[in-house]
């Protein structure tokens, strides 16, 4: 089969194309003829060297959907389409860079829809991490507003039409002023353009502090979100688009203010139940739900289309289709 293969951490040019074994069905894995997957800012860290454990070489690749082409001893079919995501896909075993993936049974998800291959490829990983940080981390059902710190983001983008769809107030942030019109045409009702101070802005805009800051920057501007929230409220981290894993000089007496609570998401595919990923792929397809989408690559193209993401110039989810 045809996959990309990372030999050695470094830049996109060492996701290489070629022909490599087809994996053999084993018991308790699911064998999928891959159609489409999304990138992931985790796959840049795997590339870089960053993600703690991963050994080169590796087919990378978080999440993908597909075809079933065999699952021996598991309810799924032949044929049927489905989702997988996460459980170490790209990371302890080899992912969805490829033509065919071979994947534990409890990370792949049957799913009925007649979205094309390019946007379903977009949702798996972009609902989890969506649903799982509103929900779990920033318990958004007790909140009347959300700060998205990162907004831009393929996360940041989903966050808030999730949020819009749940009745809250909510400003987005961007590091770039030319990206301040995507947000307003994506729903945020409020922008800032970020230059790493905007906790004075959020006050002003949310008297005594927002409720919930959806902190996608990173361990960078982490402080400042902390600044932004009232007392009672909650700052969840999921993601570190500034590159930075580590907030050195930490002090929790005085970095945390008094009644503000801070947490994170990193969760797993068994954090988005089957019904309700089908409800959100339900409501994608009736047009209920908008994701913003950004553009798609062929498999041959995952350099050009990794470079886009180092650029964070995809404005939306970037997917590859795999013909």
């Amino acid at each position: 089969m045809k996959a990309v293969v990372t030999e050695r951490a470094g830049g996109p040019e060492v996701l290489e194309f070629r022909q490599v074994p087809r994996p053999e069905p084993k018991a308790g894995w699911v064998s999928i003829r891959v159609r489409a997957f999304g990138l992931n800012r985790s796959e840049w860290f795997t590339r870089r060297g960053f993600s703690p454990g991963v050994k080169f070489p590796r087919v990378l690749g978080i999440e993908c959907v597909g075809e079933v082409v065999e699952a021996a001893a598991s309810n799924l079919k032949p044929g049927q389409k489905v989702a997988a995501m996460m459980g170490g896909m790209g990371r302890q075993f080899d992912g969805s860079y490829a033509e065919f993936t071979l994947l534990p049974r409890e990370i792949v998800f049957p799913i009925e829809t007649e979205l094309d291959w390019a946007t379903f490829g977009a949702l798996p990983e972009m609902l989890q991490t969506t649903h799982g940080s509103l929900t779990t981390g920033l318990e958004i059902e007790r909140a009347g507003n959300l700060v998205v710190r990162g907004g831009t983001s393929s996360i940041g983008l989903a966050a808030v039409a999730l949020a819009k769809a749940q009745g809250l107030e909510v400003c987005g942030s961007t590091r770039n002023p030319v990206q301040a019109d995507l947000l307003k045409e994506s729903g945020f009702d409020h922008v800032i353009v970020d230059g790493g101070q905007i906790a004075e802005r959020v006050r002003e805009m949310f008297p005594g502090g927002a409720d919930r800051v959806l902190e996608l920057v990173g361990a960078t501007t982490l402080l400042d979100s902390l600044r932004a929230v009232r007392r009672g409220g909650i700052v969840c981290m999921t993601g570190i688009l500034g590159g930075e894993w580590v907030l050195k000089a930490f002090h929790p007496m005085s970095d945390v203010p008094t009644g503000v609570k801070l947490t994170s998401y990193s969760g797993e595919s068994k954090d988005l139940p089957l019904e309700q990923f089908q409800a959100y792929v339900d409501q994608v397809q009736s047009g209920k739900l908008r994701l913003k989408l950004g553009p798609t690559f062929s498999l041959d193209e995952i350099q050009m289309a990794h470079r886009l993401m180092d650029e964070n110039g995809a404005g939306g989810k970037i997917v590859v289709l795999v013909d």
